[in-house]
């Protein structure tokens, strides 16, 4: 009882996070002073020190949310569906090897953790790359929490196809709408914060604040492959950087309409997928 009323309290700091910093949209890096560069050609210094702070906003932005949002409140819904599953479900061992209607501290730590890292990085990365082509204010939040839905619920997870747990817990319905409601959720809580963070995270520096605020990336080191990623990729920036012709297409305002539209365009490729799968879990008992 004590990790469902914890879980409680994290979902609604989540919830207070989303009312208070849900309008906020992500502000650029602050101003830093950079005179060996000319005023459109960045020097490589200033590239590296924007992009680990994009990287650290993407960080906790994302663990943020992953704790509070998809760990937190999966771990609600879970109960939830282990309750309204009735009592033929109890005692049943689920996916995770698992069991219906047994909530365990180590087992809520370990999903809440685990959850909240990968599912965090990998959602808050995502939304620092797709924040410019989405709507300003809360619309984009909402737009996220949607593009998360469509794209990747129904084919990563909470609301995979093949998941043999909705043939367990249910009913469907109950399913569909107690997940689906928690990705968007996740979705609106990273956008909060990532729009909230924008405005605290300084460029990397010699001060502590500095230092503190980028510990976040810390959390990388024992990804291993991802952290080789993450490195590949902030090489490539660096060296788009230094190519004029890839920084004014950057800028160019059409590059915004042609993101929007690429963005509509997979959500709307992914909609059929979305349904059926949709479609199969409300057909579960």
């Amino acid at each position: 009882m004590a990790m469902i009323v914890v879980c409680i309290l994290l979902v609604l700091a989540g919830l207070v996070a989303v009312v208070r910093w849900g309008g906020l949209t992500v502000q650029p890096p602050p101003s830093a002073p950079d005179p060996a560069a000319p005023t459109d050609q960045p020097t490589v210094a200033r590239v590296v020190r924007c992009y680990l702070w994009y990287l650290a906003v993407a960080v906790a932005s994302g663990v943020g949310a992953g704790i509070l949002a998809a760990g937190a409140g999966g771990r609600l819904v879970m109960r939830l569906l282990a309750v309204t599953a009735g009592p033929d479900a109890q005692g049943r061992i689920t996916e995770a090897d698992e069991i219906v209607g047994r909530i365990s501290v180590d087992g809520t730590l370990g999903f809440v953790v685990f959850t909240g890292l990968f599912v965090g990085l990998a959602t808050g990365t995502l939304y620092l790359l797709l924040h410019r082509w989405l709507p300003a204010g809360r619309a984009g939040g909402l737009a996220y929490g949607a593009l998360l839905l469509v794209v990747a619920a129904t084919r990563i997870d909470p609301l995979r196809r093949g998941n043999p747990d909705f043939d367990l817990v249910g009913p469907g319905w109950a399913s569909v709408l107690a997940f689906a409601g928690l990705v968007v959720f996740h979705g609106v809580l990273v956008a909060a914060l990532a729009g909230r963070l924008s405005r605290a995270v300084p460029l990397l520096g010699a001060g502590p604040r500095a230092i503190a605020a980028h510990a976040p990336l810390l959390l990388l080191l024992p990804l291993g492959t991802a952290g080789l990623v993450v490195a590949i990729v902030g090489a490539g920036v660096v060296l788009a950087s230094q190519i004029p012709a890839v920084v004014a297409g950057w800028r160019d305002r059409r590059s915004v309409t042609v993101g929007r539209f690429a963005l509509v365009a997979v959500a709307v490729v992914a909609i059929p997928g979305f349904a059926s799968a949709v479609v199969d879990i409300l057909g579960r008992p």
